[in-house]
């Protein structure tokens, strides 16, 4: 499928990326791109057979590449297109794997006025809360989604080949506009990783802290394991796209005063209807992730 494709950030997503590239057979070449101070993880994910060669410089690792895909934190997306402004090839498919779209394709437009026609946002539903190329793992994308949002002058040849990608390494591709994509996420991903942060942080400062943690049962531990992820990362994804995080958080301090109001009042009957609601509507997400 590709004769060169270039991964800038070999970390956790971008080194996974390139190990199911390399398992599926969709690139002949392929090669790891990062700073000179991330050599020391681009030697590993040269050693442990993630990646071909690797480059500290963009100009050698985008030469003859006929596809790059920028697998950086979101913040970091305009200084990487930025670098690859003056090498940008027409022939060549570029995209991105970043949690939020607003901010990419307003960092495509700062670095070229518009965004260029062979630039696909896109956004694999997949992770962990380990990080770097050490935890790469070769079936992270396998039947789970992946969103491109396509604009109104993407180039569609580069649509079709890039779903054709993504499908081959065993993802379910959909297509979504910018805005519904990082209102969905705000709701199904950030939301909930920032009530996990915020849930183990109160706690975290409580005096009994110690016994809080002993005794946490298998509970606490589900449904907090998002808190063991990269806080810098989702840091800038927070950040990214607050704009549909913060009328978020109003809404669910609201469901919150809800829920301490029926106590309050000792409305269990209520409480349990909620609960009951809560339950069925979690069996119908259950159901749709077995389709």
């Amino acid at each position: 499928m590709f004769k060169k494709i270039c991964v800038i950030g070999v970390g956790l997503i971008g080194g996974s990326i390139a190990k199911a590239a390399r398992a599926n057979n969709t690139s002949e070449t392929i090669v790891g791109f990062g700073r000179a101070d991330d050599l020391e993880n681009l030697q590993l994910a040269k050693k442990l057979g993630v990646i071909d060669e690797f480059f500290t410089e963009i100009e050698s690792a985008v030469s003859d590449a006929d596809c790059v895909i920028i697998a950086t934190p979101v913040a970091a997306t305009e200084n990487v297109l930025q670098q690859l402004k003056p090498f940008w090839s027409q022939s060549t498919i570029y995209t991105d794997v970043g949690s939020t779209k607003g901010n990419v394709v307003g960092a495509a437009k700062n670095v070229f006025g518009e965004v260029p026609a062979n630039f696909l946002p896109a956004h694999p539903i997949a992770g962990a809360e380990n990080s770097g190329v050490q935890a790469a793992l070769v079936d992270l994308f396998v039947k789970k989604r992946l969103i491109i949002t396509p604009l109104k002058n993407t180039n569609s040849d580069a649509l079709n080949t890039l779903r054709q990608f993504w499908e081959k390494i065993g993802a379910s591709v959909s297509l979504m506009n910018v805005q519904e994509h990082d209102s969905v996420l705000a709701a199904t991903s950030h939301l909930p990783h920032i009530l996990a942060f915020g849930l183990v942080d109160m706690l975290g400062h409580r005096d009994e802290q110690e016994d809080i943690f002993k005794f946490a049962a298998g509970g606490f531990r589900d449904f907090t394991r998002i808190a063991s992820s990269d806080p810098t990362m989702w840091t800038a994804i927070c950040e990214a796209n607050k704009n549909e995080l913060v009328p978020l958080l109003e809404q669910f301090k609201t469901e919150l005063s809800k829920v301490q109001t029926l106590l309050e009042t000792g409305d269990y009957a209520q409480l349990s209807e909620l609960f009951a609601y809560a339950n069925t509507a979690r069996q119908r997400f259950l159901a749709q992730q077995t389709l």
